[in-house]
């Protein structure tokens, strides 16, 4: 059992049809038709959405995706129309609100591994592959890959984990073409990305894409783009194969829920309990300073 531990009743606006609530974002649909997309400052972990809120945590995700869709605008079109705020949408929508095309979504995650680690290194150290990819011995929790691949995963509902799931399955599922297309789209994006970062003292040891296709067939860039919450970012100074890695994430909600002190079996199925006031104000520390150190510009709310 999992899924929301408090799961809240959405925001009715006039002129906005709710779709979903998600682990971190409101869906409507406008009377135009385009997707109304709402960063709420939900933080979830261990398939949970837990009951505390990361204050700006919307806004970060939102204003660092938008950054992002910038820098990448060159390689592949994105799903964002517009900023402005719906008409009769609460204020505290703004900044973190976007209107996005609506698209045919492609039914995988699209992952990009750069690094070895989390579900990608339990495979390799039982099979010495990632998603059915064959990769070198003597790699450890943390190693560089020889150069980056492209392992997909299932779409999960709220509340279900991710399951990887190798490329044939992708092509059996979207077609060969359009894997195909997928697997570039991924891996170009993932390697520009992964150079900025680089040049701001960031590792991106991986990151997971959303994809959707317009009606002229044409591969959009959708959803969230390399946030802390679809990016493991690793500071570069600190670095180092063969042991977890600090990262600009959730990792401080992590490592409390699976302490002494809050008192949680994450194997029961007991919900996991509110966060203490500490791990909320060092976690939005550290989704402030992801976004400052990537974008180069001091956070502003």
């Amino acid at each position: 059992m999992s899924g929301f531990v408090e799961k809240p009743e959405p925001v009715q606006v006039p002129g906005l049809v709710h779709l979903h609530t998600g682990k971190v974002r409101d869906l409507y649909r406008n009377e135009a038709g385009d997707l109304v997309m709402v960063a709420t400052d939900r933080i979830s972990a261990y398939d949970w959405v837990l009951p505390s809120p990361i204050p700006d945590k919307g806004k970060v995700l939102t204003q660092l995706s938008l950054w992002w869709f910038e820098q990448l605008q060159d390689l592949i079109p994105n799903h964002v129309v517009s900023q402005e705020l719906p008409e009769g949408a609460p204020a505290d929508w703004a900044g973190r609100t976007l209107i996005c095309k609506s698209l045919d979504m492609v039914p995988v995650e699209a992952v990009a591994r750069g690094y070895l680690t989390g579900s990608g290194l339990v495979e390799y150290n039982e099979s010495r592959t990632v998603c059915g990819l064959a990769l070198p011995e003597g790699l450890e929790d943390g190693s560089e890959l020889p150069a980056p691949i492209f392992t997909p995963a299932t779409k999960a509902e709220v509340g279900e984990h991710d399951e990887n799931v190798s490329y044939e399955e992708v092509a059996r599922q979207v077609g060969a073409e359009n894997a195909a297309a997928l697997r570039q789209a991924t891996l170009s994006v993932y390697s520009r990305a992964r150079d900025i970062a680089r040049e701001r003292g960031i590792v991106l040891a991986d990151t997971k894409f959303e994809f959707g296709f317009d009606k002229d067939g044409e591969l959009i860039l959708a959803d969230e783009v390399l946030t802390p919450d679809s990016s493991r970012f690793w500071p570069a100074d600190q670095w180092q194969p063969g042991r977890a890695q600090p990262s600009y994430d959730k990792q401080f909600v992590r490592d409390w829920l699976t302490s002494p002190a809050s008192g949680w079996d994450r194997k029961s199925e007991q919900p996991p309990p509110a966060l203490p006031d500490e791990v909320v104000t060092a976690t939005r520390a550290k989704y402030i300073e992801a976004y400052e150190l990537l974008t180069g510009t001091p956070w502003n709310a």
